[in-house]
């Protein structure tokens, strides 16, 4: 106590000083509309900063939740897109097994996934009492990540489209002209189409989707765009290097794809195939 009091008689001519100026300024604040103004518009400019700056923390420290939220979202709102286009019969989309609405995504989050070898994987923080089943589809919001393969109570391994035993089925978008989605080891950010016969119109830039003629995933899901191409030795197919939408090395969440009719679809064909 005997400090302030020190403090205080020290710097009484300061404090005074400060004092009066205040008040100065208050009364000249009250008695002038321009000044006033001025004074309320910086306050508010003041603390709007404040606010802003103290939001943008709070957004940072929140944005795994917020990434959460928006990932059941999308789940939620593709599941009732599928249903709704059903519900109207809807054939005008060349999509038509969106439009029949056999299709759930489940929102998933990646713990662990491999780029660097010939045949890689991701581990997913879902397992078979999330539904997830051996077989099932896995994409983001940008393209293919890769399918099912095993699965625990907890967890699911996904064979990652950079898998030197990944075969998937792909297509131009612009032709119905289909072929096989490999990957030949070397580059992440590149995966290779082939079996697309030489009369197909391919150009570089060119859109690659899924064709939909496998039980796992629907036509039309992004992939990546046409970098570059030849003819094989035969000169009867073209060889397709296609640069990648996802960036595989960066994946944080994903959308689990479960074909509601496979099972149907699967035992139909092995009764046909029995025949």
């Amino acid at each position: 106590m005997q400090q302030i009091i020190n403090f205080l008689i020290r710097n009484k001519n300061n404090l005074l000083f400060l004092l009066l100026l205040g008040f100065s300024l208050f009364l000249t604040i009250q008695s002038h509309s321009y000044q006033k103004s001025k004074f309320i518009s910086s306050a508010n400019f003041l603390s709007g900063g404040i606010y802003s700056w103290t939001s943008n923390i709070n957004s940072y420290f929140s944005l795994e939740e917020y990434n959460l939220r928006l990932l059941e979202e999308n789940e939620r709102l593709r599941s009732r897109l599928s249903t709704y286009e059903d519900s109207l019969e809807i054939k005008t989309y060349v999509d038509t097994t969106y439009a029949e609405g056999n299709y759930i995504f489940r929102a998933s989050e990646v713990i662990n996934n491999n780029y660097a070898k010939v045949d890689n994987y991701l581990t997913l923080k879902s397992g078979a009492r999330d539904g997830v089943e051996r077989d099932m589809g896995v994409i983001t919001s940008r393209g293919i990540v890769g399918i099912i393969e095993n699965v625990s109570p907890n967890f699911s391994t996904v064979i990652s489209i950079l898998n030197s035993n990944s075969r998937i089925n792909a297509q131009l978008k612009e032709s119905n002209h289909f072929g096989s989605l490999t990957w030949n080891g070397k580059d992440p950010n590149h995966v290779q189409l082939t079996d697309i016969p030489s009369v197909a119109p391919v150009s570089v830039g060119d859109t690659i989707i899924t064709g939909g003629r496998s039980l796992i995933f629907p036509k039309g899901i992004p992939i990546g765009r046409i970098e570059d191409f030849s003819l094989d030795q035969s000169e009867s197919f073209f060889n397709i290097s296609v640069e990648l939408f996802n960036d595989m090395t960066n994946i944080g969440y994903v959308y689990i794809i479960e074909n509601t009719q496979q099972e149907e679809i699967r035992r139909l064909q092995n009764l046909t195939e029995d025949e």
